[in-house]
């Protein structure tokens, strides 16, 4: 209900209402894009291949909202914009040009954004040549180099496209444009999933109350999501008086606040990309020694292998939980900010002891964000093995819906809030 109120407020001021109007708009842009299909393609093979298949096309279409396995030109979606990204950020830490200019402010930050471009439009091509010749190509009604060609370039632009609509969404829209952009594809899978469970309840393959229990159980994950997603550990901090002339600074006291899931649906996507890459490996070797073993013992349809796929995705989450923690959030700055501006945590000697009981503080609450994460993430898994209920992504697509509504909505209101300051400052 609030974020209702939130919206129809919003919805009164002439500014704010025109960034939500571009951001649907763009949104529907996105959609339309998102059911054009790539010229050359054989749509009858392609639906019975795809349908009810796994592993790396799940992946796709979680982030495409379908458009992979209906080979549209925002097939790819926006996955290479993500890795572009993740590189450039792995990059500025090992790096020191890179760390340089990342330290230069807004003009440093342009720069990396260009790079990030760059990259993206580079891996979307790598990308697009890979899905062409490894798995698309027998759906192709031609396969000389010219058709194979306009494909390539096609899900390339269509990338690119994506990209583009993202940055104008930052522009002049509402919320961060890329993920409303993954957001948008997850919400278009509703309806078909829905179908699907019906289609399961009326052949009888589930009853009345697992479709029950399943609601049940997707309302509990949300409400933890945003439990989870909202939660911060707040570290006080007290600021010396100092006197200045005739003035005097400081003695107030204010707090730093530490998130729970510092570090957001990243590990999921990192640890599943990661477990991807042999499944991807089956489709280049059918009916192999090498598919059997894959198929057996490390998928999300095999048993055991869903177990064994489960226990691997726990780990990596977890893994990469503390990794980019650690990335994103260094004590040593945060000790050093506080000490030149005279703040301390109470109780804690500056310097060195900061560093350390932030880091230990840290380490504490980032533990209970990666069991979240990974609980959220393999649940689904086991459940789907068990029900004749689609849910296998279901939820990381819940992970990724509910922490990009959460942010949509704060930005909402940080721009009423500054629409407020700028009316009483005129």
């Amino acid at each position: 209900m609030e974020a209702l109120k939130t919206i129809g407020k919003a919805w009164k001021i002439p500014d704010i209402r025109k960034k939500i109007i571009f951001t649907l708009l763009m949104l529907v842009v996105f959609r339309i894009g998102s059911n054009i299909p790539v010229p050359g393609i054989n749509r009858d093979i392609l639906d019975q291949a795809f349908n009810g298949d796994s592993g790396l096309f799940e992946l796709f279409d979680l982030f495409s909202g379908g458009a992979f396995s209906n080979l549209t030109i925002f097939a790819l979606s926006i996955t290479p914009y993500i890795t572009a990204s993740i590189v450039l950020q792995l990059l500025t830490i090992a790096i020191p040009a890179l760390e340089r200019l990342a330290k230069e402010g807004v003009e440093g930050r342009k720069k990396i954004a260009r790079y990030t471009r760059y990259l993206t439009v580079a891996l979307a091509f790598v990308q697009a040549i890979g899905m062409t010749l490894g798995i698309f190509k027998q759906y192709l009604l031609n396969t000389d180099f010219f058709h194979i060609t306009v494909v390539v370039f096609v899900l390339s632009a269509g990338t690119a496209f994506l990209m583009w609509l993202g940055e104008l969404i930052n522009e002049n829209g509402i919320g961060n444009g890329i993920s409303l952009i993954i957001f948008g594809g997850i919400v278009a899978r509703v309806p078909s999933a829905v179908m699907a469970a019906y289609s399961n309840y009326k052949s009888g393959a589930i009853s009345l109350v697992g479709i029950f229990l399943f609601l049940a159980f997707a309302i509990l994950v949300i409400i933890v999501i945003i439990e989870i997603q909202q939660g911060q550990r707040r570290i006080p901090v007290q600021y010396a008086k100092r006197v200045v002339g005739r003035k005097m600074y400081g003695g107030q006291s204010t707090h730093i606040p530490l998130k729970v899931n510092q570090a957001g649906v990243i590990p999921v996507i990192f640890g599943m990309s990661l477990l991807q890459l042999p499944q991807t490996l089956v489709y280049f070797w059918p009916n192999t020694g090498f598919s059997e073993f894959m198929t057996k013992w490390l998928s999300t349809n095999g048993t055991p292998g869903v177990y064994f796929y489960s226990i691997f995705y726990a780990i990596l989450i977890i893994f990469f939980t503390y990794f980019y923690t650690a990335v994103t959030f260094n004590p040593m700055e945060v000790a050093d900010n506080m000490k030149a501006n005279g703040g301390f945590v109470p109780g804690i000697r500056p310097g060195r002891p900061t560093v350390e009981y932030l880091q230990k503080v840290m380490n504490r609450i980032t533990f209970t964000g990666a069991i979240f994460l990974a609980v959220i993430a393999v649940m689904p898994l086991i459940i789907g093995n068990f029900t004749a209920i689609d849910f296998k992504f279901g939820g990381t697509s819940l992970l990724i819906a509910v922490g990009v509504a959460l942010d949509t909505m704060k930005q909402l209101e940080n721009q009423m809030v500054m629409r407020n300051y700028q009316g009483f400052l005129k």
